[in-house]
């Protein structure tokens, strides 16, 4: 113990050094509550430790913070507004219908930013910037901004490391064990699961580079001339994850990927009339939420209808994040458009948290050790719930197998069986034994990024090869083509030899004529 406390004092006095004032660019202006927390909560300590912080998003302050300037993006968030709406039709959606939308969006996004009039104003003015940070959500062109003002790239990534975010780090992703970001494998596979995970990652792997790098690239063109964005896009130094061995479970990463998980949770006292009512719960709460993007008031009137007679049957109140009036209404559920969730799961009396499975959700479930009814819809939903399955603190609903039976079902063995709060609390206290706070951790990789211009020394020697060089498709192939010609050549040797002996055997000796 007195050798962690030392290791830790050295540390944090490490990080209180830090860096020099910097001046540090961050792109974050995905229209999305979920994307945008992460990097926000991050610049905004960088800010409050002297460092300043120019934030393009579409979220800006109301109140003005010290160091921290914003570039408002405002004109993003109703390019995504009716797909919001459709995001329950998402689920039943083909993998490859839901991939070329997401591409298709996030480069509508992408342009929207780069062509925005306070980014342009922003490219066109006479600032510096020793660090770009960057949201990265299938958004590689704004790369262009760390080659634009010369400065490293540090990529925040609201997900974990995966064949999303990978490429870019050549980051190894074993697809025996491995699961695809977004399927419902998890890291022990049977043999046709493996098949399965090898199809989902070449299939993923080839769109990424055929179709979402060369549309990247174009929008990437669009405002740098002088450069390649494959070339810059490899050069990226870092990259901060949302994940955590307690709820991603153990991956290989190269030493250029750091993972924060954990990073956005800090609670703060309840409003009134929430403590009151999650005080005086003596028989638990189960807590319903949809996260930011889905909303419940979007459900089939028949599913939520389900969902309110499965309530009326527990004992336990529900607080349940509605975002409009719900009419009949059971006495134990209380509805409201909008929940401060980290602070209602840190509360003692949550039981159980009804979740889509988003990551910042299951990493909050995890943090304050609460077992989840996970129902996910699309995304990293899917692989997030199958996860917390796997690991024995969550059970899974599909969304089109949810009804008052399936709902009642699963409450009921949540609730009354404590393997699954047991795992949730083990995982809790995984998240909790770290030496360094995620925050710590993430402030002092971006001071070692800037006090080393770049820390080029994370970088594996795989960021220099082509994707093929990297999976060995070229060796693959040179070698099956060197098996063929030799296989060829012994057939045609053999079938040579085959016609001279067969040819010998008929081939008789002439008889000598008498005289």
């Amino acid at each position: 113990m007195k050798i962690e406390l030392f290791s830790r004092i050295i540390l944090i006095t490490v990080l209180e050094i830090g860096a020099e004032s910097a001046n540090i660019l961050v792109v974050n202006s995905m229209p999305s509550y979920s994307h945008f927390i992460i990097p926000f909560k991050l610049t905004k300590e960088l800010a409050s430790r002297g460092h300043h912080v120019t934030s393009i998003n579409a979220y800006p302050q109301r109140t003005k913070l010290p160091n921290y300037t914003d570039v408002p993006v405002v004109e993003n968030i109703p390019l995504i507004e009716e797909m919001k709406q459709k995001m329950f039709a998402r689920g039943s959606n083909g993998m490859f219908e839901n991939l070329f939308s997401l591409f298709d969006m996030t480069a509508v996004i992408t342009n929207s930013t780069l062509y925005n009039k306070n980014v342009q104003k922003l490219l066109n003015s006479d600032k510096k910037f020793d660090l770009v940070i960057i949201e990265h959500f299938f958004n590689d062109a704004f790369v262009g901004f760390g080659h634009h003002f010369n400065a490293p790239v540090i990529f925040v990534s609201t997900q974990a490391a995966s064949a999303m975010n990978g490429y870019v780090f050549a980051n190894p992703l074993p697809f025996s064990y491995v699961s695809g970001n977004g399927g419902t494998l998890t890291k022990h596979m049977n043999f046709w699961q493996r098949i399965q995970n090898l199809l989902m990652h070449s299939v993923f792997n080839t769109l990424i580079h055929f179709y979402h790098l060369p549309k990247q690239s174009n929008i990437f063109k669009s405002y740098v001339q002088d450069a390649e964005m494959v070339q810059v896009l490899y050069n990226t130094s870092l990259m901060l994850t949302n994940s955590h061995v307690s709820v991603s479970g153990a991956i290989p990463l190269v030493p250029s990927i750091i993972e924060i998980g954990g990073l956005h949770v800090t609670t703060k006292r309840l409003p009134d009339d929430l403590q009151t009512f999650l005080d005086n719960a003596v028989e638990g709460v189960i807590v319903f939420s949809m996260g930011s993007n889905l909303k419940c008031e979007d459900l089939k009137l028949e599913t939520r209808e389900s969902i309110l007679k499965a309530f009326s049957k527990i004992k336990q109140k529900v607080l349940w994040k509605y975002e409009s009036n719900l009419p009949d209404t059971p006495e134990n559920v209380k509805i409201s458009p909008w929940l401060p969730q980290q602070d209602v799961l840190a509360h003692p009396n949550v039981k159980v948290f009804v979740t889509h499975g988003g990551r910042l959700s299951t990493i909050e479930a995890i943090y304050f050790g609460v077992p989840l009814v996970g129902i996910p819809v699309f995304g990293d939903q899917l692989s997030n719930i199958a996860t917390a399955a796997a690991d024995g603190y969550a059970v899974k609903i599909n969304l089109e197998e949810l009804s008052e039976q399936t709902l009642s079902s699963a409450l009921n063995e949540v609730l009354t069986n404590p393997r699954y709060k047991e795992a949730a609390q083990e995982r809790s206290n995984l998240l909790h034994d770290q030496l360094l706070t995620p925050m710590e951790s993430a402030i002092f990789w971006v001071e070692h990024v800037i006090r080393h211009r770049g820390a080029p020394h994370l970088k594996t020697a795989g960021v220099d090869l082509k994707w093929y060089q990297r999976e060995m498709v070229d060796v693959i192939v040179f070698l099956l083509a060197v098996v063929t010609i030799m296989v060829f050549v012994i057939c045609i040797v053999l079938k040579k030899l085959w016609y001279i002996l067969n040819h010998s055997e008929n081939v008789t000796t002439p008889k000598k004529k008498i005289q």
